[in-house]
């Protein structure tokens, strides 16, 4: 089991590397290298051998691999990222980068997404230096840059330029899985991610006939975007059930005493309660309309107008989704993709499925452990170029009235202490016994 030091340095470490600012506006507008080097260091004193990687000056990545006790065995690749999306001082109660810790609470951008998963690797690792222990496959630890945008500076290149780094690694565990997610009845549902919906990032672009706003224009740009932006923002997707979606919905259908009927979806998913948040929003493909820019002038009609869409798709459902946009955006407006990266599936009947399972069960009997499909994305996706299987398995012990989810992104993001000895303890479980 992990070391009381360990309690305290996934603490230390979460708050250390808040401290940090890794803010990823995108466009390359990041320097992760000061939260590289502290990763970095802190390997190095657990006698192992990191290496710093970087495609671009300053958007560092960290890489380090420990031994396993059996040669024979596959690879574990455990991986998080460093950098963190914007976050508006005047908004939060405590300064973002303040890494604070009041009354029992880490405070600041990252202590979800996340940088607290980066601190429990650190204190896992650290605390198994000091206690001579090896896991019984290699671990592959590495620490990118650049996922909250496009990847490219992080896992991608990673993926692309390093694969030797990562060789026999057959599966993998990173962020968004094995938290506490209170339904409000009582129960506590520990949800562990077993696949992820692909990302359709998209830009559209309209044409027309540019000219003088009080005149007669059946060209123009403007209305042509606009047509097409609430076709696709009031679309409505079809029902389409991956078999991680499946088996979530199985899952819970069992813990409520529900009979799963799969005819009626939607219907089955009202009588979940709050617990249909895991899985409602992973049954269908989504495209959600985000940025809108046209125009130069009141007075004058603009010849070109784009828009933004936030697409998602399920496992095997890109065709449908480039066809549906293909058919949404009409003749007028022209897509493409500004961002495009696979969906993916695991299997949630493999030994390593259960190995998850079992340790959240050792730390939380009361909780129950389900599958389920991510809305979003992670570095899982690059790292399935290498043939790698990803779960998202960064656990934590949350108390009611935290919403886990409503913290991604969100302001005043923060996470107990508590939950912190709780991942060290769960991670390090699991870990042993991979």
């Amino acid at each position: 089991m992990a070391d009381p030091q360990a309690l305290d340095e996934v603490v230390e470490f979460t708050s250390g590397l808040i401290r940090i600012d890794t803010t990823n506006r995108g466009g390359g507008d990041c320097r992760e290298r000061p939260a590289a080097e502290y990763a970095a260091e802190r390997l190095a004193g657990a006698g192992l051998e990191p290496r710093l990687l970087e495609r671009t000056p300053g958007r560092t990545n960290v890489v380090a691999r420990i031994a396993g006790t059996d040669p024979s065995a596959d690879a574990l690749l455990v991986h998080g990222h460093l950098d963190v999306v914007p976050a508006e001082a005047a908004d939060w109660s405590v300064h973002p980068f303040s890494g604070e810790v009041r009354d029992g609470v880490v405070w600041g951008r990252g202590a979800v997404d996340m940088k607290n998963m980066d601190a429990m690797i650190l204190a896992v690792v650290r605390s198994w230096a000091r206690q001579g222990v090896r896991p019984r496959r290699d671990l592959v630890i590495a620490f990118t840059a650049d996922e909250e945008a496009s990847s490219e500076d992080g896992s991608g290149f990673l993926a692309d330029a390093h694969p030797e780094l990562f060789e026999g690694c057959t599966e993998g565990i990173s962020e968004s899985g094995a938290f506490t997610f209170h339904d409000g009845a009582g129960r506590q549902i520990y949800p562990i991610a077993a696949g992820e919906r692909g990302t359709g990032w998209l830009k559209l672009t309209a044409r027309g006939r540019a000219g003088h706003g009080s005149k007669v224009n059946k060209e123009n740009a403007v209305t042509r975007l606009a047509a097409a932006v609430t076709r696709i923002g009031e679309h409505q997707w079809p029902l389409r059930l991956t078999p991680t979606v499946r088996a979530a919905l199985t899952e819970l259908a069992a813990l409520y005493g529900i009979e799963p009927d799969f005819r009626d979806v939607d219907r089955l998913l009202e009588k979940l309660g709050p617990a249909a948040k895991l899985v409602e929003a992973t049954v269908r493909n989504s495209a959600n309309p985000t940025m809108l820019d046209a125009g130069y002038k009141l007075n004058v009609i603009p010849g070109e107008a784009v828009a933004h869409v936030d697409g998602r798709y399920l496992p095997g459902g890109e065709e449908e989704f480039t066809a549906t946009l293909d058919r949404l955006t009409g003749p007028d407006v022209a897509w493409e993709f500004a961002h495009h990266e696979v969906a993916l599936e695991a299997p949630v009947d493999a030994p390593l499925f259960d190995l998850m399972r079992d340790a959240v069960r050792e730390f939380a009997p009361e909780g129950h452990v389900v599958p389920y499909c991510m809305s979003g994305g992670t570095d899982a996706k690059q790292f399935s170029r290498l043939g790698i299987t990803g779960y998202g398995f960064a656990p934590l012990k949350l108390p009611e009235g935290l919403d886990y989810q409503a913290l991604f992104h969100g302001v005043d993001e923060r996470v107990p202490v508590e939950a912190l000895h709780f991942g060290v303890r769960v991670l390090d479980r699991f870990l042993r016994t991979a």
